[in-house]
């Protein structure tokens, strides 16, 4: 998730042909920090302090946002990755290439796994638990060192880059014979496979089975080496400049049609007693229905967003410039951000709803504020 502007200039020689892409990769890390923000006030779990609202409805709200949400972003992370990759692989080399990626890569998981996280944990176990112990003492206890959190999608990129690098190695694939930019039709015909081949694989890996350590949910992996695998090719044969903008109006309806369609489920649940589970993954017709609504809609809003960025984006300033080099840091640490605030605010005597509306604006811009600070540590712009 680092800027693209300078590998724009070098691979292109350009100097603001994609800034919209830039600007793309900021919005999508504001929804990273919202989404997080989101689960820690709307569920009991999959945070690390969580305080859901009482409220049914700020409930179905708050999900409402995180499942339209994790219908795209991260897959939209994985395509942007891999539309730079072949450039900077060509232009480094094999060697360069991966030493490049294994300190850009891994020495974020290493230190998120070993530094933050427990750090983090430390914070809630003090304030939320009220076990006041010291930060040494608790590091004794600690026993759960591998805890990738956020950064397994660093290590999930890390994993298809040096996958990519092999495939390159052993077949000596260059992509020679183009292949024509995709219509209307062939993108939203790949939503609909994609969708059944995540209801297939959701069969075993249910959504919220997470393979620990390293976190990954394999009932996403289908979008995420499918949109990595796009990338790849939307690169080489300059799909992103090929794409037809009229099709935007037909995306972006396409996009309000499915989120019309949500409520369906509330319905399917509410009124024919089907256990949120079904939805998630099993042989449930239940489970089919969402995975190929999950997939239309991701790529529906995935392709909107690439299309209006490249009509209306492809501008810059010193604030977007400044927001884009802080995007990388600011997925990294929010977290933290994350934690501190809503624990400051554990104590407010008011409905967690409440609270998101105050605190999600506080962490959004902490977020990119201590994002900025750490950029000033020597070094760590090398990384980060």
């Amino acid at each position: 998730m680092q800027t693209t502007t300078a590998t724009i200039n070098q691979d292109s020689g350009t100097s603001n042909k994609l800034f919209y892409i830039d600007n793309i990769k900021t919005l999508l890390t504001i929804l990273v920090v919202l989404h997080h923000t989101f689960i820690a006030y709307s569920s009991s779990e999959g945070w690390y302090y969580n305080e859901p609202s009482k409220y049914l409805g700020a409930r179905i709200l708050m999900t409402t946002f995180v499942s339209i949400n994790q219908s795209f972003f991260m897959g939209y992370f994985f395509l942007l990755a891999a539309y730079f990759t072949n450039a900077s692989y060509s232009r480094k080399g094999a060697s360069r290439f991966i030493k490049d990626r294994l300190v850009r890569l891994g020495l974020p998981i290493l230190f998120y796994s070993f530094i933050l996280t427990p750090f983090i944990s430390y914070l809630v176990y003090y304030f939320a638990k009220e076990q006041h112990i010291t930060y040494l003492e608790y590091l004794t206890r600690y026993d759960s060192w591998i805890d990738l959190g956020v950064t397994w999608f660093v290590a999930a990129l890390l994993l298809f880059t040096l996958f990519y690098v092999a495939i390159k190695k052993i077949f000596k694939i260059n992509f020679s014979k183009p292949i024509a930019t995709p219509n209307s039709r062939t993108i939203l015909l790949f939503a609909v496979a994609l969708g059944i081949i995540s209801f297939l694989v959701r069969i075993i890996f249910p959504v919220g089975w997470i393979l620990e350590p390293v976190g990954f949910q394999l009932g996403h992996f289908p979008q995420y080496i499918a949109l990595f695998i796009v990338g790849l090719l939307a690169a080489k044969n300059k799909w992103f400049d090929q794409l037809s903008e009229r099709s935007e109006k037909l995306f972006r309806r396409s996009a309000w049609l499915c989120l019309l369609f949500f409520p369906v489920f509330l319905v399917i649940v509410l009124k024919l007693k089907s256990p949120s589970s079904w939805f998630s993954g099993g042989l449930y017709w239940q489970a089919l229905l969402y995975a190929v609504w999950e997939q239309w809609i991701g790529i529906s809003i995935l392709t909107t967003l690439l299309l209006k960025g490249k009509r209306n984006w492809n501008t810059t300033s010193k604030l977007l410039t400044t927001a884009s080099r802080n995007n990388f840091a600011v997925y990294i640490f929010h977290p933290l951000v994350i934690v501190v605030f809503t624990l400051i605010a554990r104590n407010w005597n008011i409905d967690p709803s409440l609270k998101l509306l105050i605190v999600a604006p506080l962490i959004l811009f902490g977020s990119f504020i201590f994002g900025s600070i750490v950029l000033l540590i020597p070094g760590v712009k090398k990384i980060l």
